[in-house]
């Protein structure tokens, strides 16, 4: 039996974990080569049981096969839509097909992957490009109210240029100091064999620093820092232990060294890949890499399926990206 609110010529005829349902980038450029192919894909992806109107979650829609959309008759105004409708694909020029190839790119490039190499490999411009990997990377956002708990790390990393590879007038704006002067401080918790958070913070002063751990661990868990000072008085909700990296990096579990292989990875995607994050676009970038690390045993088509599910309700405009409008 049909799902109401398909039409016959859309009907799905695949399930995406099927044998046939690509298993690298090549096989999945040639599967999505064909438009009607990535359109059921999308439309079965969003719309498992039905199709159902993006404004007002009716399936009293009537389809109109030769466009592609679907018009809504219990809306008053009867407004038409798409399967782009309220996703990052929203008022986007490319097709689905190009959209698709970028996805499986960026959520399997271990490294990240540039708008310049999205832009030669699937055949738009680079600003086309790189707009869509911002759009991309808006779906790879994750947001969870559970906390964690066990054993956690807590750890801290500056983001930015070294100061002799400077021009004179930005070192000079820098001013004098240590290494961490005029850079983008980025805070990390790690629930050992589990998920990572990596949040872009102003400082790491103690109000900051503990702020995000009271928030993002439940209380009584195992606390793993460094001997930054402003981690000092976490032991009254905590089991905190601290290792100092002048002595030792390890003392038994007491250690830090799972944050610092997800800073590894993510310093190894911003200088080798994206090469200049400016600050105000460094949540993004964290996003993607989070999204990884977070998936990590994972295969690429359960990557590549997850960041395909999480395409609603985050559409993303260029003026918002560029700062020219405010977020809806």
């Amino acid at each position: 039996m049909k799902p109401k609110g398909f039409c016959s010529v859309l009907v799905p005829k695949y399930h995406p974990m099927n044998n046939d349902f690509p298993a690298t980038l090549v096989e999945a450029i040639r599967y999505f080569s064909d438009p009607e192919v990535a359109h059921k894909f999308v439309v079965e992806l969003r719309w498992p049981d039905g199709v159902k109107c993006p404004r007002c979650g009716s399936s009293e829609i009537r389809c109109i096969s030769t466009r592609k959309t679907w018009e809504c008759k219990h809306c008053t105004e009867k407004k038409q839509f798409s399967v782009r409708v309220g996703t990052i694909f929203e008022d986007s020029p490319p097709p689905l097909d190009k959209w698709l190839a970028a996805i499986w790119m960026i959520a399997n490039a271990k490294n990240g992957v540039s708008s310049y190499e999205v832009h030669r490999s699937i055949g738009v411009t680079q600003k086309t490009a790189w707009f869509m990997l911002q759009r991309i990377r808006l779906a790879m956002q994750t947001g969870t109210f559970a906390k964690f708990k066990g054993e956690v790390e807590v750890d801290e990393t500056f983001i930015g240029g070294k100061a002799r590879y400077m021009h004179l007038d930005r070192n000079q704006r820098r001013g004098r100091g240590t290494g961490g002067v005029g850079k983008a401080v980025v805070m990390g918790l790690l629930e050992r064999d589990g998920q990572v958070i990596a949040k872009h913070v102003p400082n790491n002063s103690r109000y900051i620093v503990q702020g995000e751990v009271r928030q993002n661990i439940a209380p009584g868990s195992q606390v793993f820092t460094d001997k930054l000072l402003s981690y000092v008085g976490l032991e009254a909700d905590y089991v905190h232990q601290v290792i100092d990296h002048a002595e030792a990096y390890v003392r038994g579990n007491v250690h830090t060294n799972g944050l610092e292989n997800f800073w590894c990875l993510l310093k190894r995607g911003i200088k080798g890949t994206y090469v200049s994050v400016e600050p105000f676009h460094l949540f993004r970038y964290l996003d993607e890499q989070v999204f990884r690390f977070n998936n990590r045993k994972t295969n690429d088509t359960a990557r590549f399926l997850k960041a395909v599910a999480a395409i609603v309700g985050k559409r993303l405009t260029y003026s918002e990206l560029i700062g020219k409008a405010q977020p809806a």
